[in-house]
C-alpha cells in the first residue's frame, strides 16, 4: 500500500512560483508512475503533467508546457511540480497521484493542496 501526501501549496500573486511536494509512504514508489492533476471549482479534474518511474520521461497538458516542471526523486519517495510564471487560472487543487506500470487506472491518491493565484 502506498499513501501520497501533498504540500506546498499556498496563496500566491500572477508571475510568482510555487513548489509542490508528493510524499510517498511504502516501498513501491519507484514502480510507480507519478502524475500531478488539478481540479478547479465547476470543473473537471485535469491531468498536468506525468512522469516515468525513473523520471526520464516527462509529459505536460499544453497549458502549462514552458512553465511547470515535473521530477522525481526516487530515493526521497518524492514527486515534485516546480511550477513558475503562475496565472490565475491555475488556481486549483492539485492532487498528486500513482499507478503502476502498464496499468490506465491510478491507484494511489493524496489528499490534495490548493493553490491561489490572484491578479
Amino acid at each position: 500500500q502506498v499513501q501520497l501526501a501533498e504540500s506546498g501549496g499556498g496563496l500566491v500573486q500572477a508571475g510568482d512560483s510555487l513548489r509542490l511536494s508528493c510524499a510517498a509512504s511504502g516501498r513501491t514508489f519507484s514502480n510507480l508512475e507519478m502524475s500531478w492533476f488539478r481540479q478547479a471549482p465547476g470543473k473537471e479534474r485535469e491531468l498536468v503533467a506525468a512522469v516515468n518511474w525513473s523520471g526520464g520521461i516527462t509529459s505536460y497538458t499544453d497549458s502549462v508546457k514552458g512553465r511547470f516542471t515535473i521530477s522525481r526523486v526516487n530515493a526521497k519517495n518524492t514527486v515534485y511540480l516546480q511550477m513558475n510564471s503562475l496565472k490565475p487560472e491555475d488556481t486549483a487543487v492539485y492532487y498528486c497521484a500513482g499507478r503502476f506500470l502498464g496499468t490506465s487506472r491510478y491507484s494511489y491518491w493524496g489528499q490534495g493542496t490548493q493553490v491561489t493565484v490572484s491578479s
